[in-house]
């Protein structure tokens, strides 16, 4: 089974994860979430534990308890959808005008509305 581990300290090792699940039974890999740029912590991680007994065993015991002062969070993972999310994403504005600072018009590219400027 799969299981998603969030809230995690950000200084936490996955040799150190490990071994609040190998409590519960074998654990087959461990993987925290990093940040490709920094290599820092994203705060979250996976656990495979082959075993479904001992995996739910290991949720049930883990979920909402400190680890390294923090109260994590444990659950199964689910699988992630494949649903082409970033190819059908349209932002709120109509391609962000206003956000990237193209575009636009009147009172908005001069610093805000109704700033003492005459409309002509």
């Amino acid at each position: 089974m799969n299981i998603f581990i969030g809230s995690l300290p950000f200084s936490l090792k996955e040799s150190e994860l490990r071994g609040y699940f190998e409590k519960y039974g074998e654990v087959s890999s461990v993987k925290i979430i990093t940040d490709k740029y920094s290599g820092k912590s994203k705060g979250f991680g996976f656990i495979e534990m082959p075993d479904d007994d001992h995996a739910t065993e290991a949720i049930e015991a883990l979920n909402e308890s400190e680890i390294s002062g923090r109260k994590v969070v444990v659950n199964k993972a689910e699988e992630k959808k494949d649903n082409n999310r970033r190819s059908n994403f349209r932002g709120g504005n109509q391609g962000g005008q206003r956000r990237s600072g193209g575009g636009g018009g009147g009172y908005q590219q001069r610093g805000g509305y109704n700033k003492g400027y005459d409309e002509d």
